[in-house]
């Protein structure tokens, strides 16, 4: 098959639309056209091929959302060099796990983790330290590089193909330390063709973008395939949601498009100002990295605003599959069917494909995978089956062929030898008025090996007994499905995305896991 090259979508749109607006950060108004965009990455390319950056090479960026990170992806694309986001959430030691693991030699920080980036360029190597200061602009090291730099005019680009890489994305590390999952050139490209039509994303799209910029979700759902289309970003710094519900409901602003995990979603729709903000602009709203729970779908839906439910997973670019906005309301709770350029199978124990309305793991194959994880080829070729990627969620296809997402094979419990997926729990104890988060993990029982115990926030000036819990899921579960103790929280657990870190609720409840 001969080899596809990689095209400069932001030079693309520069040379058509040079004043359109790219890119703007909410909360310190800058706004740069595609012209200014075109203009910064060809002189941060510059920039960083004056700091000895060059193909095959790797840039990290510890930041939270801006501009920068995609000044980053489109600069080190003209250079060849691959870019590393980090997480900026993890402590030094799990950073210098990944620093080692990448060794990048430039590193872009927000000052904010100058603490961080200093010890890591310690630790690890770093050869170039580049500071951002969103207060201050113009006293970030970063910002007085590209002021120093030539737009990349004189050099000659290099010659990227979509098999090269442009990322290296590490997982969250459920179990031992983080991959590195390796993300194509071309695996950015076909999830932009494979997210752009269900998604309705057009020159005249406005995303709200919310998720963390280092997180999969955050920068392809649906930021990159906007910017391939020549639409527009409207970038929050971190997801606020008093802030998010202000800046949809902005007439001035014109927000087209949002995309978040449940989490997001949830604390919006218990937001005071919720009920009184417009939403009507809203064209498509989009959820995934977890199993919604059918409470936040019903009452966005109540509002008009059906969540477009999809699949994927870092490894994924990250699309796998989308439920079209049609069929949001007809099949709540799916993740709807295969994208165009993405093939599906669920399969048993033995790799066989499962019928209609049985459980199985979801297999995926296409363009849109990763050749695997970085130094580290044992965990690549475990996670395969010939072309076949496994994802390790338990998922099952109904009678039309719409995929429903149960749960993480790793989150399923096993109890009296019956197979009890936390999902489907959830989604019965958010059926409660006063439960403001819900969690369900298995842990250890002599007699039955495990049993479930539901964790539980409740909302403001709510009171809630564990038997009236466990009551109201006895009458809507199978004897074996409900939780035998309930624990009552704060706040659960979460990463950067808002993802609960059920491990983290397994090491506090369950000592012997």
């Amino acid at each position: 098959m001969a080899a596809i090259r990689y095209y400069d979508w932001i030079a693309h749109h520069a040379g058509h639309q040079p004043g359109k607006l790219a890119v703007r950060e909410l909360e310190s108004g800058r706004a740069f056209s595609y012209a200014e965009l075109h203009q910064r990455c060809g002189r941060l390319a510059s920039a960083l091929a004056a700091l000895g950056v060059a193909r095959g090479d790797r840039v990290a960026i510890l930041a939270q959302n801006g501009v920068e990170t995609f000044e980053l992806q489109f600069a080190a694309a003209r250079l060849g060099a691959i870019v590393l986001p980090l997480n900026w959430r993890l402590t030094v030691p799990e950073l210098s796990y990944i620093i080692g693991d990448s060794t990048p030699s430039v590193l872009v920080h927000d000052v904010e983790f100058a603490d961080t980036a200093l010890a890591l360029h310690r630790e690890c190597g770093i050869r170039t330290l580049l500071s951002l200061n969103h207060r201050a602009p113009n006293e970030g090291g970063y910002e007085q590089a590209l002021a120093e730099a030539q737009t990349m005019v004189a050099l000659p680009p290099e010659d990227v193909m979509h098999d090269d890489l442009a990322m290296i994305m590490y997982t969250s590390g459920t179990t031992g330390h983080p991959k590195g999952a390796m993300i194509t050139h071309g695996m950015v490209f076909w999830n932009c063709v494979n997210l752009g039509v269900p998604a309705a994303i057009t020159p005249r799209t406005v995303q709200l973008v919310v998720l963390p910029l280092f997180h999969t979700g955050g920068l392809n759902c649906y930021a990159n395939p906007v910017l391939h289309a020549g639409g527009s970003l409207v970038i929050q710094r971190a997801f606020d949601p008093g802030a998010a519900l202000a800046a949809i409901g902005d007439r001035s602003l014109g927000i087209t498009h949002f995309f978040a995990v449940p989490a997001p979603y949830q604390f919006m729709m218990q937001h005071p100002d919720f009920p009184g903000t417009d939403l009507s602009r809203l064209e498509v709203a989009g959820v995934g990295g977890a199993p919604c729970p059918l409470a936040v779908l019903e009452q966005w839906q109540a509002r008009h605003v059906p969540l477009v439910q999809g699949y994927g997973m870092t490894e994924t670019s990250p699309g796998v599959a989308m439920l079209g906005a049609d069929d949001a309301a007809r099949k709540v709770g799916s993740a709807g069917k295969a994208l165009l350029h993405a093939e599906v199978r669920i399969v048993d124990a033995d790799g066989h494909d499962v019928g209609p309305n049985q459980m199985g793991e979801l297999w995926t194959r296409g363009p849109h995978i990763t050749p695997g994880y970085w130094n580290k080829p044992e965990a690549t070729e475990a996670a395969f089956e010939g072309r076949w990627l496994k994802t390790g969620d338990a998922a099952q296809f109904d009678d039309e062929g719409f995929i429903y997402i149960v749960d993480r094979w790793k989150d399923m419990y096993i109890s009296g030898g019956e197979n009890v997926y936390p999902a489907e729990v959830e989604n019965v104890i958010y059926q409660l008025p006063q439960i403001a988060e819900a969690a369900v993990i298995g842990v250890g029982d002599e007699r039955w090996g495990e049993v479930g115990k539901a964790v539980i926030v409740l909302k403001a000036d709510q009171v809630l007994a564990a038997d009236t819990l466990i009551g109201h899921c006895a009458q809507r579960l199978a004897k074996y499905k409900v939780p035998r103790s309930v624990e009552f929280m704060d706040a659960l657990p979460r990463n950067a995305t808002g993802k609960v870190l059920k491990r983290e609720l397994r090491k506090q409840f369950d000592p012997a896991a």
